[in-house]
């Protein structure tokens, strides 16, 4: 799908119009709190225009509002701005081409750590990134891990989505639970409850760039597992991750029949439909029942409630977030236009916005944008406010590069934990495998 915005489109706004007028009825949600910080200094260049490449929406007020920002920048600055969607398993692949051919989209909003993947291909945005950070109070030390590289912004972290426990409350309730537990072994005790119930939960096992990779690597970091060591050695064949395996396949049986070849979207409809008393998701599922026009949906919504995941015996918080992480190309004959962009978009007349029609889907990388109105307007939204603040990154306990970005985007650890909930694999011999895989990328 693509959207295609001209000067022509948006001159009868005027020039300089700001977001807040072209959205109308959209008010400013808060008073974010903002500091000094000296603007870089980038003329726009004569004739520019854009192609941004990002991700398709899971919910409709993220597109909604992706668009009616990037139309006020054209009313703005006079740069046409052209938008491809593209699936979320067909971004990475777009990606790999035009990085490798030096043709295609100026921006792309891409996964997490893929601009690790491309750090040649990348401008830097080190001047727009400093002034955004100076400004909105900071990036969050994860963002700024996932931004940089050799001292240096390649990309600049847009927002992220978080896994968290999305269930049915009358249903965990009638399984004699007030909460989801905080801990594992009482987590998979409740769902082997809600499984003799006839009331399963649900993870996705195929290669889901989101709900996969968010499960499965909070579940080998849960128990004291990780790829690689703080060297970058490969340390994933460990007695911590077999014992997370034997715990993700004893969880495993009690899910509904068919998670080993759900993609992202897959456990949203399942939800949506009433078969699942719980998933692992952002907050999409809850924005979908929400807004549904069918009254049996709507009911889900009242009964939908959020929460941790659980924590296992290395005893903290695991959980992984998939970060939207912007970079510029730097094939781009626009350089400046396509800094400008990003940063108008981060700024808080663009960005609060944005974040209050995803209703928090991508959660916020600035410290400023804590004191969203978003996070308090509704509290089954408050679970997602620390997405960014809390999460471990891709290639925990390690470096973020090529190596990490290449183990995330094979599957690596998904399709270990798969083998093993599907019966193919015992966990030795998944771990073993994990290793061998890992090794390709992680050389030395």
């Amino acid at each position: 799908m693509t959207f295609r915005f001209t000067r022509r489109d948006s001159i009868k706004l005027g020039a300089g119009v700001g977001a807040a007028a072209l959205l109308g009825s959209t008010a400013l949600r808060a008073e974010i709190p903002t500091y000094d910080a000296t603007e870089p200094d980038l003329p726009i260049e004569d004739g520019a225009a854009l192609r941004v490449l990002r991700p398709s929406k899971f919910v409709a007020g993220d597109e909604e509002l992706f668009n009616q920002n990037s139309q006020a920048f054209t009313a703005a600055t006079g740069v046409d701005v052209r938008i491809d969607y593209e699936g979320w398993e067909d971004l990475r692949p777009k990606l790999a081409v035009a990085a490798n051919v030096g043709q295609g989209p100026d921006i792309a909003l891409a996964w997490s750590d893929d601009p690790h993947k491309f750090v040649d291909s990348c401008l830097d945005l080190t001047d727009v990134a400093e002034y955004l950070g100076e400004k909105y109070g900071g990036w969050y030390p994860l963002a700024e891990r996932y931004g940089t590289n050799g001292g240096r912004w390649i990309a600049m972290p847009m927002g992220a989505s978080g896994g968290r426990v999305v269930y049915r409350k009358s249903i965990i309730n009638e399984a004699g639970y007030d909460a989801v537990p905080g801990d594992v072994d009482g987590f998979l005790q409740m769902n082997q409850k809600l499984a003799a119930m006839g009331k399963p939960g649900g993870l996705a096992l195929g290669n889901a760039v989101g709900d996969g990779n968010a499960w499965c690597n909070w579940l080998v970091w849960a128990f004291g597992g990780a790829m690689v060591d703080e060297n970058d050695q490969v340390i994933i064949n460990s007695p911590e991750t077999i014992e997370a395996l034997k715990y993700g396949k004893a969880l495993y049986d009690t899910f509904i029949p068919g998670t080993l070849s759900w993609l992202d979207p897959s456990n949203n409809k399942a939800y949506l439909a009433g078969e699942l008393s719980w998933t692992q998701n952002g907050i999409s599922i809850y924005y979908a029942a929400k807004n549904s026009e069918d009254a049996a949906v709507k009911a889900i919504a009242e009964d939908t409630y959020h929460s941790r995941m659980p924590i296992g015996p290395v005893g903290m918080t695991t959980e992984r977030c998939l970060m939207v992480n912007a970079m510029v190309l730097n094939y781009t004959p626009y350089p400046n236009a396509a800094k400008r962009y990003l940063q108008f978009m981060m700024e808080h007349e663009q960005y609060d916005q944005w974040l209050t029609a995803a209703i928090g889907y991508w959660g916020h990388p600035l410290k400023a944008y804590e004191a969203s109105e978003i996070w308090s307007v509704d509290p089954k939204h408050e679970a997602f406010k620390s997405v960014i603040a809390d999460s471990l990154w891709d290639g925990y306990k390690g470096s973020i590069g090529e190596a990490s970005a290449a183990v995330l985007s094979d599957f690596v650890v998904v399709n270990m934990v798969a083998s093993v909930c599907a019966g193919q694999a015992t966990p030795e011999e998944a771990a073993a495998e994990a290793e061998r895989r890992a090794k390709r990328y992680y050389r030395g």
